[in-house]
């Protein structure tokens, strides 16, 4: 009988302060309140027991099924995405985003209607895969404690960091981004010094 295999974590803790794999080389808003500045973050899988005394926030999001997709978009996005890691990709960004009440009060059907069929989420995405790679993490699914809905992750090469702009102005000047009451950018490049030491010999 083969070995059991463990599921891959679906919690992650952002420990913003000055430990951290991650050296943060700004942190703004973009709309409402920012978050204070720090300057390394650390990502933990799974539930930050202990913060460091130096942290100066901790946001958590858990990793769900794909929402607001049909089936040929998600096979389209699988075929065509790429993982994090990759060696090249050195540069990355955690935006927090918060939606409005009028969003969430909403039906799962008009949010579709916002979200692909007048803002084009999905097929703005897909424009900028595999180079721009992200995970999305969900923060309403852990209570009404969270600072955030949505907290996303995105890794990419040097060389594509103008693509990654265009990108995010692409979505910004969607219908979905007026239903936004809160979004920081936060902007980081692995620190490779704290890389090696950190990687299994």
């Amino acid at each position: 009988m083969p070995e059991p295999t463990t599921p891959p974590p679906r919690l992650f803790s952002f420990i913003g302060g000055l430990h951290g794999r991650w050296r943060v080389t700004d942190i703004r808003s973009e709309i409402g309140e920012s978050l204070p500045g720090i300057s390394r973050l650390d990502i933990v899988a799974g539930e930050a027991v202990m913060l460091p005394a130096d942290a100066s926030w901790l946001l958590r999001g858990i990793t769900s099924n794909e929402r607001y997709v049909i089936r040929d978009e998600k096979t389209a996005l699988v075929a065509k995405q790429e993982g994090l890691g990759r060696p090249g990709s050195t540069m990355a960004a955690l935006i927090p985003l918060r939606k409005t009440a009028v969003w969430w009060a909403m039906s799962q059907d008009e949010r579709r209607e916002i979200f692909e069929a007048r803002s084009r989420h999905i097929a703005i995405g897909m424009e900028y895969l595999p180079a721009i790679a992200r995970r999305l993490h969900h923060c309403r699914d852990l209570g009404f404690g969270e600072s955030f809905d949505f907290l996303t992750w995105f890794e990419f090469a040097p060389a594509d960091e103008p693509m990654f702009e265009k990108l995010l102005d692409q979505l910004r000047a969607t219908p979905e981004w007026t239903f936004i009451d809160r979004e920081v950018d936060v902007r980081l490049v692995l620190d490779e010094e704290v890389f090696e030491s950190s990687s299994p010999k």
